[in-house]
């Protein structure tokens, strides 16, 4: 299921010789059949006699996945073997069989089919078993064109609009300063549906710039991506946003790989979403991607038979948790949301949050408190879980028409964070995946005393950069590190409290703030006492709707910024 607005290849395709990178997916879907059919994992025997060697990898791993490793020191291993071309032969020799996609990992293959002929493929020698994915096919949308798009610049932090406060509670706006934006970092995002990408403003630049390196519909089994739904817009506008003085995402420069994993269009729940994940992520690993940015969660299905318990998020269970397992074994770093299960009766994280070796994301308000949505941990054998937390709550997002707005979800603190450890990692290379995930954690607002609630804290890009770099740290009064101008956040604000991002020569003073209607009538006047901090929260102001100044002085310097009052 998509963790949405609540409270708010090489061996991988059916049928096809690998190729390098997985670059070219087969475009075409197959053919639908009528009667009782449903989409079952099939698990071969063993990759004996296979014509693929590890010896050989450029037969079905891109170089860009072969570096990674190489910079990782990832050994190659047999699960990195696409499936025996002879089993898959004999798969689809068998008559009303749909060869949809193979698995390296798990050296099995989805297929379609009646029951009648699963029981024929399990009677196959080198077929071991199966599962069944799904109640019944769908049937496909239309596909969308993409049309041209122009560039935007990356400017200062003063252009970010209403999401400087998620991308400030994180460090992003001081990785952007410090020159890191994700330039050269690949992400690939899992979701339901692009709707509107490429027709927003502020994903052009992806376009212009020819930052999207590939796109593909594992549902329907082609290049579709820009249709469906709009939780993969929102979550994807918090990390690839670029439109200056209207919203800057924390990953503006990384070059993305857009992925529809989740079947929206039925209120239905199947493990096929998971297989498709699984799927997904061996794609993502050929490709050479680097993170893996996922608002997915799994725990009940259509089919009671397959729905999970609490006793199995532990880490080894679910489809798409040992693919996350994999996914993280062989480079990538992989994130994922939390879930939005806390004020449920499950209330506990879910597949594939309870993956080893991830990071998964819980939500905070933008004073930095759990939202009550957010799902808790630990994972059932005890893990501590979430790993940390980021704004989810009222996070700044922009809809497919290109508005923009605020949305609840683990859902939107799950990109937010994969797009600040992107930029860490472009600035730490040296880096393995758990390495970057670990100083991540450390830097942390609970790093010494984690829980099940937010984990390790809220992370920030300067106390990690400081981690990993304890010889040639950031310095906190460096141009890098000290934004110049007076901020307020959150901006537009709908009633909520306001506070004030003081630059170095507002602080350590007494303060005197004055707030002035559009008119330039005084409205409220505030005496705050002198402090070192760089935030400082507002007392509650209580305005009506619209433009209002805020005027920041000390005997010394004075700003003025404006804010929207909704």
């Amino acid at each position: 299921m998509r963790f949405s607005q609540l409270l708010l290849l090489a061996g991988l395709w059916a049928g096809s010789a690998p190729v390098q990178a997985a670059a070219a997916p087969p475009a075409a879907r197959p053919p639908q059949t009528t009667g009782t059919v449903r989409k079952h994992l099939i698990y071969f025997t063993n990759k004996a006699n296979s014509p693929y060697s590890l010896s050989q990898p450029q037969a079905y791993l891109s170089a860009r996945a072969l570096q990674r490793r190489t910079r990782q020191g990832i050994s190659l291993r047999p699960r990195d073997l696409p499936v025996n071309p002879a089993y898959v032969a004999q798969v689809k020799a068998v008559a009303g069989v749909q060869l949809w996609y193979t698995s390296r990992w798990f050296n099995a293959a989805i297929v379609a089919c009646d029951s009648t002929t699963l029981a024929v493929l399990n009677g196959l020698s080198c077929v071991r078993g199966a599962e069944t994915l799904n109640r019944g096919l769908a049937a496909p949308r239309p596909a969308e064109d993409v049309p041209p798009a122009v560039a935007q610049r990356l400017s200062s932090s003063a252009d970010y609009g209403i999401a400087y406060g998620q991308a400030k509670m994180i460090g992003a706006a001081t990785m952007h300063n410090a020159g890191f934006r994700g330039e050269g970092m690949q992400i690939a995002v899992f979701d339901a549906g692009f709707t509107g990408v490429n027709q927003v403003a502020a994903f052009a630049p992806l376009f212009q710039e020819q930052r999207i390196a590939s796109t593909f519909n594992f549902v329907d089994k082609n290049t579709s991506v820009y249709q469906r739904d709009a939780h993969g817009t929102q979550c994807l506008s918090t990390m690839a946003a670029n439109q200056p003085g209207v919203f800057i995402g924390t990953a503006p420069k990384a070059t993305y790989r857009l992925f529809i994993t989740e079947d929206s269009r039925l209120n239905s729940e199947n493990p096929i979403e998971e297989a498709n994940w699984l799927v997904a992520a061996e794609y993502a690993d050929s490709a050479g991607v680097d993170v893996i940015s996922s608002s997915l969660g799994y725990t009940t299905f259509d089919l009671p038979s397959a729905d999970y318990t609490y006793a199995d998020m532990n880490g080894r269970t679910a489809i798409s948790t040992r693919a996350a397992v994999v996914a993280a074994r062989v480079g990538m770093l992989v994130v994922n949301s939390a879930g939005n299960e806390g004020t449920s009766s499950w209330r506990y994280i879910a597949a594939p949050a309870d993956a080893d070796s991830i990071l998964t994301v819980g939500a905070v308000d933008s004073l930095r408190a759990h939202a009550p949505f957010s799902s808790y941990g630990p994972t059932a054998d005890g893990r501590i879980k979430p790993n940390v937390a980021t704004q989810g709550r009222q996070s700044a997002i922009i809809s497919p028409s290109g508005t923009v707005g605020t949305g609840n979800g683990t859902s939107f603190s799950c990109p937010i964070m994969a797009g600040m450890a992107a930029g860490f990692w472009q600035a730490n290379p040296a880096l393995n995946a758990q390495q970057v995930l670990s100083f991540l954690q450390r830097s942390g607002t609970l790093a010494t005393a984690p829980n099940n609630t937010l984990g390790y804290g809220i992370p920030h890009f300067v106390r990690a950069y400081n981690l990993a770099n304890p010889n040639n740290p950031l310095a906190a009064d460096s141009p890098a590190v000290a934004d110049a101008a007076l901020t307020i956040y959150p901006n537009p604000s709908a009633g909520e409290a306001m506070s004030l991002h003081l630059s170095a020569a507002f602080r350590a003073a007494p303060l005197h703030v004055r707030l002035f209607d559009a008119r330039g009538r005084l409205v409220r006047e505030l005496r705050l006492a002198a402090t070192p901090a760089a935030d400082v929260r507002l007392p509650a102001i209580g305005l009506v709707k619209g433009l209002y100044f805020c005027e920041v002085s000390t005997d010394k310097a004075r700003q003025t910024v404006r804010f929207v009052q909704l």
